[in-house]
């Protein structure tokens, strides 16, 4: 198989990434999950790096929470979208992922949601996000999973479950491009490239409080309320995992919550 090529103008290709509302909600859930696992109330004097930052809705919330905020990207037209909006309050750099321009141990948080599927070598960017993570810095890592139901970008069913030349054949049939790009792993793959972190899984934590973390646009009215051991039994097909990285860090700081974050070593 070919190898991919970057997407360097990933802004252009999903309209999602202008959506300013949506982008600014997703934040507010990092920001409340990094939060409560730090017991803090804000981000104030953290070194903050939004790896895939694009458009820059989200690394101008963490530094409104705070946060002296990077964003780095490849997406050429999304950073400098970001940086005429956002550069007086976020440092923008267009860089690669799997070789950040950090001194090891230097960067108190790391975001990275919903990128790995995007980039061409996940498992690089996560060794580099171990080389930068401070000794007691946290990464969120919003990873999502290949046996979701609904493919989140192109809205297909049990696109992501496809072996690739099926899916890229899916994509025509449906009209919604030639290539099928995005590369999802399941949970054991997710595990795999997490190794060498401490990861404490806030996945049903968030679930289950969803009002409490910003989460309702994960998390139907109806089921706002649904028990712990409802989720837990959806947990191989739950679109996101929300796994929070460390890699000598202290156990989450925050209130008790419904669904205690889980830890497990990697």
């Amino acid at each position: 198989m070919a190898e991919r090529e970057m997407q360097l103008a990933y802004s252009e290709l999903q309209p999602e990434m202008h959506a300013e509302s949506g982008r600014r909600k997703k934040a507010q859930k990092i920001i409340r999950v990094l939060e409560h696992h730090l017991g803090r109330e804000d981000l104030k004097d953290l070194v903050v790096l939004d790896l895939g930052c694009s458009t820059g809705f989200i690394a101008d919330e963490l530094a409104k929470a705070g946060g002296q905020v990077v964003g780095i990207d490849i997406d050429e037209p999304g950073l400098v979208a970001a940086s005429k909006r956002f550069g007086n309050a976020v440092a923008f750099l267009c860089t690669d992922g799997s070789a950040l321009p950090f001194p090891d141990n230097s960067v108190d948080i790391v975001v990275f949601n919903q990128i790995y599927e995007h980039v061409v070598d996940p498992d690089a960017v996560m060794d580099e996000i171990r080389r930068i993570l401070s000794p007691t810095g946290v990464a969120y890592l919003g990873l999502g999973n290949r046996l979701q139901v609904i493919e989140p970008h192109y809205g297909l069913p049990l696109l992501s479950w496809l072996p690739y030349g099926l899916a890229d054949r899916y994509m025509r049939a449906a009209g919604k491009g030639e290539k099928y790009y995005e590369r999802f792993r399941t949970r054991p793959g997710l595990r795999k490239l997490c190794h060498g972190l401490r990861i404490w899984d806030y996945t049903y934590t968030v679930l289950c409080e969803p009002e409490r973390f910003g989460a309702d646009d994960m998390v139907p009215g109806r089921l706002a309320t649904a028990p712990p051991a409802f989720w837990k039994a959806l947990a191989p097909i739950i679109p996101t995992y929300i796994w929070l990285g460390t890699k000598e860090g202290p156990a989450p700081a925050g209130g008790p919550t419904r669904f205690p974050p889980t830890p497990f070593q990697l």
